[in-house]
């Protein structure tokens, strides 16, 4: 499960270091005519993706989120077990593959508590999605698989982390994607939302 995620300089910066052509479009977002800034990007909000051109790297603009059945819901997320057997997602897991880079990833667990997933040491964490065209403009969706062992007392799904290394594959090699789909996503860190523990301790002090 990944319904929110974060962006920041870090993520920006790494952004560039992998796209070989960088320009102002870069750090342009089309829809909100401002550059990249540090936020929380939830679904149907506009966030920068890595995708491929012949053998380069290129960031775009796209959407979070498909438009669901007679447009009464957003489907922001796809099961990796069975992407390939849903016709929604085939066609584009098989053709239009791509990468959504972020700082980290939040998800909450029973009690509603708030927990950051991040990668130890990296500044950045790739999570592999696809996407689709809808009525003229790009959408994506983030693949999850089943929980290791680092996010399973929180929650049994969590998206399915690349490691840097495995990006231009995901993106360029067919052959692979089936294997892609079933690895076992690499180990997080977690720590809680401070944020909002202060927030719950002022209250309870009243």
């Amino acid at each position: 499960m990944c319904g929110r995620y974060y962006i920041d300089d870090d993520t920006a910066r790494e952004i560039e270091k992998l796209v070989r052509q960088v320009d102002e479009r870069m750090r342009q977002a089309p829809a909100a005519g401002s550059p990249l800034q540090a936020k929380d990007i939830h679904p149907s909000e506009v966030a920068p993706v890595l995708a491929s051109e012949g053998q380069n790297l290129c960031c775009r603009w796209q959407k979070w989120g498909f438009p669901g059945f007679h447009g009464k819901q957003l489907i922001f997320n796809a099961r990796s077990e069975s992407a390939l057997e849903k016709k929604m997602f085939r066609e584009s897991v098989e053709q239009r593959r791509i990468v959504v880079p972020a700082a980290w990833f939040y998800e909450w667990n029973r009690n509603k508590e708030k927990n950051i997933f991040y990668r130890k040491g990296q500044p950045v964490l790739y999570m592999a999605g696809l996407y689709n065209r809808y009525q003229g403009e790009e959408r994506f969706v983030i693949l999850t698989t089943e929980a290791n062992d680092s996010m399973r007392p929180v929650h049994d799904r969590m998206p399915l982390v690349l490691e840097r290394d495995e990006i231009h594959k995901w993106l360029n090699e067919d052959l692979l994607v089936g294997t892609f789909l079933q690895k076992m996503p690499p180990s997080l860190e977690r720590r809680m939302d401070f944020e909002q523990m202060s927030l719950f301790a002022s209250e309870n002090s009243k």
